[in-house]
Protein backbone atom coordinates (compact mmCIF):
# COMPACT_ATOMS: atom_id res chain seq x y z
CA UNK A 1 0.00 0.00 0.00
CA UNK A 2 2.82 2.40 0.86
CA UNK A 3 4.49 1.71 -2.49
CA UNK A 4 1.23 2.29 -4.36
CA UNK A 5 0.64 5.57 -2.53
CA UNK A 6 4.19 6.62 -3.38
CA UNK A 7 3.76 5.65 -7.05
CA UNK A 8 0.57 7.71 -7.22
CA UNK A 9 2.30 10.73 -5.71
CA UNK A 10 0.44 11.04 -2.41
CA UNK A 11 3.22 12.99 -0.69
CA UNK A 12 3.58 15.40 -3.61
CA UNK A 13 -0.17 16.01 -3.74
CA UNK A 14 -0.27 16.76 -0.03
CA UNK A 15 2.75 19.07 -0.28
CA UNK A 16 1.10 20.88 -3.19
CA UNK A 17 -2.41 21.28 -1.78
CA UNK A 18 -1.98 21.46 2.02
CA UNK A 19 -1.04 24.75 3.66
CA UNK A 20 -0.88 23.93 7.37
CA UNK A 21 0.60 26.92 9.25
CA UNK A 22 3.69 27.11 11.48
CA UNK A 23 6.52 24.64 11.64
CA UNK A 24 3.98 21.92 12.46
CA UNK A 25 2.87 21.99 8.81
CA UNK A 26 6.35 21.40 7.39
CA UNK A 27 6.72 18.28 5.25
CA UNK A 28 2.96 17.80 5.07
CA UNK A 29 3.27 15.13 2.38
CA UNK A 30 5.51 12.92 4.49
CA UNK A 31 3.26 13.35 7.52
CA UNK A 32 0.08 12.56 5.57
CA UNK A 33 1.80 9.49 4.11
CA UNK A 34 2.76 8.31 7.61
CA UNK A 35 -0.79 8.84 8.87
CA UNK A 36 -2.32 6.87 6.02
CA UNK A 37 0.24 4.08 6.33
CA UNK A 38 -0.46 3.87 10.03
CA UNK A 39 -4.20 3.63 9.47
CA UNK A 40 -3.69 0.92 6.84
CA UNK A 41 -1.51 -0.96 9.33
CA UNK A 42 -4.27 -0.80 11.94
CA UNK A 43 -3.55 2.33 13.97
CA UNK A 44 -6.72 3.96 15.25
CA UNK A 45 -5.21 6.61 17.51
CA UNK A 46 -2.23 8.94 17.49
CA UNK A 47 -0.45 6.73 20.04
CA UNK A 48 -0.90 3.74 17.73
CA UNK A 49 1.14 5.52 15.04
CA UNK A 50 4.19 4.32 16.98
CA UNK A 51 3.79 1.01 15.15
CA UNK A 52 5.48 2.67 12.16
CA UNK A 53 8.70 2.83 14.18
CA UNK A 54 8.82 -0.81 15.30
CA UNK A 55 10.33 -3.94 13.86
CA UNK A 56 11.10 -4.00 10.15
CA UNK A 57 9.01 -0.91 9.37
CA UNK A 58 12.29 0.98 8.98
CA UNK A 59 12.76 -0.86 5.68
CA UNK A 60 9.47 0.60 4.42
CA UNK A 61 9.80 4.16 5.76
CA UNK A 62 12.86 6.40 5.67
CA UNK A 63 11.92 8.51 8.69
CA UNK A 64 8.58 7.69 10.25
CA UNK A 65 7.40 10.56 12.40
CA UNK A 66 6.83 10.21 16.12
CA UNK A 67 3.19 10.04 17.22
CA UNK A 68 3.58 13.35 19.07
CA UNK A 69 4.75 15.06 15.84
CA UNK A 70 1.80 13.66 13.90
CA UNK A 71 -0.59 14.73 16.66
CA UNK A 72 0.82 18.27 16.63
CA UNK A 73 0.38 18.34 12.85
CA UNK A 74 -3.27 17.26 13.07
CA UNK A 75 -4.08 19.71 15.88
CA UNK A 76 -3.16 22.59 13.55
CA UNK A 77 -5.94 21.59 11.15
CA UNK A 78 -8.96 23.83 10.68
CA UNK A 79 -11.98 23.29 8.44
CA UNK A 80 -10.15 24.69 5.41
CA UNK A 81 -7.39 22.14 5.82
CA UNK A 82 -9.93 19.35 5.78
CA UNK A 83 -11.18 20.71 2.45
CA UNK A 84 -7.58 20.76 1.19
CA UNK A 85 -7.21 17.10 2.21
CA UNK A 86 -10.43 16.40 0.33
CA UNK A 87 -8.79 17.86 -2.80
CA UNK A 88 -5.77 15.61 -2.23
CA UNK A 89 -8.04 12.57 -1.84
CA UNK A 90 -9.94 13.35 -5.06
CA UNK A 91 -6.74 13.64 -7.07
CA UNK A 92 -5.25 10.55 -5.45
CA UNK A 93 -8.36 8.55 -6.30
CA UNK A 94 -8.02 9.55 -9.96
CA UNK A 95 -4.36 8.50 -9.95
CA UNK A 96 -5.18 5.21 -8.23
CA UNK A 97 -7.80 4.50 -10.88
CA UNK A 98 -5.28 5.18 -13.64
CA UNK A 99 -2.64 2.94 -12.02
CA UNK A 100 -4.68 -0.06 -10.81
CA UNK A 101 -6.95 -2.33 -12.87
CA UNK A 102 -9.68 -2.58 -10.21
CA UNK A 103 -12.28 -0.93 -12.43
CA UNK A 104 -10.94 -2.11 -15.79
CA UNK A 105 -13.79 -2.96 -18.16
CA UNK A 106 -16.49 -1.23 -16.12
CA UNK A 107 -18.33 1.13 -18.45
CA UNK A 108 -21.25 2.03 -16.19
CA UNK A 109 -21.48 4.04 -13.02
CA UNK A 110 -19.63 2.96 -9.89
CA UNK A 111 -20.87 3.62 -6.37
CA UNK A 112 -18.45 4.04 -3.49
CA UNK A 113 -20.36 3.65 -0.23
CA UNK A 114 -18.69 5.45 2.69
CA UNK A 115 -19.93 4.64 6.17
CA UNK A 116 -19.07 6.19 9.52
CA UNK A 117 -18.11 4.01 12.40
CA UNK A 118 -18.26 5.57 15.83
CA UNK A 119 -15.85 4.04 18.32
CA UNK A 120 -15.94 4.81 22.04
CA UNK A 121 -12.60 5.94 23.47
CA UNK A 122 -11.79 5.59 27.17
CA UNK A 123 -9.34 7.68 29.17
CA UNK A 124 -8.71 11.31 29.97
CA UNK A 125 -5.65 11.60 27.75
CA UNK A 126 -7.45 10.69 24.50
CA UNK A 127 -8.22 13.57 22.18
CA UNK A 128 -11.46 13.13 20.28
CA UNK A 129 -14.81 14.80 19.92
CA UNK A 130 -16.19 15.13 23.42
CA UNK A 131 -19.80 14.26 24.15
CA UNK A 132 -20.51 16.55 27.11
CA UNK A 133 -23.73 14.86 28.17
CA UNK A 134 -22.16 11.49 28.95
CA UNK A 135 -18.50 12.54 29.37
CA UNK A 136 -17.42 10.04 26.75
CA UNK A 137 -15.13 10.53 23.78
CA UNK A 138 -15.72 9.17 20.30
CA UNK A 139 -13.50 8.68 17.28
CA UNK A 140 -15.09 8.78 13.83
CA UNK A 141 -13.60 6.24 11.40
CA UNK A 142 -14.77 5.79 7.83
CA UNK A 143 -15.05 2.53 5.95
CA UNK A 144 -15.51 2.22 2.21
CA UNK A 145 -17.25 -0.38 0.07
CA UNK A 146 -16.91 -0.43 -3.69
CA UNK A 147 -20.08 -1.53 -5.50
CA UNK A 148 -19.81 -2.20 -9.22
Amino acid sequence: MAALAQQCGLAGLADEHLSVPTDKGAHAGAKVSCLIAGMVAGADSIDDMALLRHGAMGTVFDRPYAPSTLGSFLREFAFGHVRQLDAVAARLLARLHARTPVLAGVNGPVLVDLDDTIIEVHGYAKRATRCRTYRLSYVDRRSAVLIV
